[in-house]
C-alpha cells in the first residue's frame, strides 16, 4: 500500500483544522454541561474549571473588547497571508507548523469573541442554551472565551518573616486557559527554540531544496 502525502499546505490546513476541532468542541461541551466556575477533579493536579474571560491568552485584558476582536482578525489575517508565502517559498515543515499552531490557536479564541455571545446564553447559575430562540447573552464581537484548563501543581505558603509575601499562599499554576491558548503557547515556544534565528539573519527556513513549492511529507 502506498503511504498517504500531504503537501504542506495541505499539513498545515489539517492542523490548523484539528486544533480548532479539538478546541472548539471542548469549550461547546463545558458551555452545554457546566455552570460558570463549576470544576471536577481529574487528577490532583489537573482540574476542568469553567470560567470565561474578555480578553487576550491565559486571561490578560487589555482596552476595548470590540477593538480586541477586531485587532485579532486583522493579525491572523497577516498571520494566514505569511503562512500562505511561506508554503509558496518551501519553507521548512517545522517552521510552517509553529505558524499552522499560533494561526489555530487564534481562530479558536476569535470564534469564541464573534459568535458565542449570540449562540450561547449566560452561565452564571445554569447551564447555557445553545442557539437560544431568545438570542445569546452579548451582540456579535462580544462573546466572551471560554477556558477550562487548570492544573495546580502545587502550592506552599511563604514563610512569615519574610518582607511582604510572608504568610501568603503560592500556587503553581494559577492561570486558567484553553486548547487555543495552548496551541499559540507551544507554537511560539516550537518557534524560539527551533527558528529564532531566522529573523537575525543567521538560518533561513528554507527548505535546501526550493525548486518545488509542493513538497509532499509523509
Amino acid at each position: 500500500m502506498s503511504k498517504l502525502k500531504l503537501s504542506k499546505g495541505q499539513l498545515a490546513f489539517l492542523v490548523i483544522l484539528l486544533v480548532l476541532i479539538l478546541d472548539q468542541g471542548s469549550k461547546i461541551w463545558v458551555k452545554t454541561h457546566m455552570t460558570m466556575y463549576q470544576n471536577f477533579e481529574i487528577t490532583p493536579w489537573f482540574y476542568i474549571y469553567f470560567t470565561e474571560n474578555n480578553g487576550m491568552a491565559y486571561g490578560i485584558e487589555l482596552g476595548s473588547k470590540l477593538l480586541l476582536t477586531l485587532s485579532r482578525i486583522l493579525i491572523v489575517g497577516g498571520f494566514i497571508y505569511y503562512l500562505c508565502r511561506c508554503v509558496k517559498r518551501n519553507f521548512k515543515t517545522g517552521y510552517i507548523l509553529c505558524f499552522s499552531l499560533i494561526i489555530a490557536g487564534a481562530l479558536g479564541n476569535i470564534i469564541d469573541s464573534v459568535f458565542y455571545g449570540r449562540i450561547f446564553t449566560d452561565s452564571y447559575g445554569k447551564i447555557a442554551t445553545m442557539f437560544p430562540p431568545g438570542g445569546g447573552y452579548a451582540p456579535f464581537f462580544y462573546g466572551k472565551v471560554v477556558d477550562m484548563l487548570y492544573f495546580p501543581l502545587f502550592n506552599f505558603t511563604w514563610p512569615e518573616w519574610l518582607p511582604v509575601i510572608g504568610g501568603e499562599e503560592f500556587l503553581f499554576f494559577r492561570p486558567i486557559f484553553n486548547i487555543a491558548d495552548s496551541a499559540v503557547t507551544v507554537g511560539f515556544a516550537l518557534f524560539l527554540i527551533f527558528y529564532r534565528n531566522h529573523f537575525s539573519g543567521e538560518k533561513n527556513p528554507q527548505d535546501t531544496d526550493t525548486s518545488t513549492t509542493n513538497d509532499k511529507v509523509e
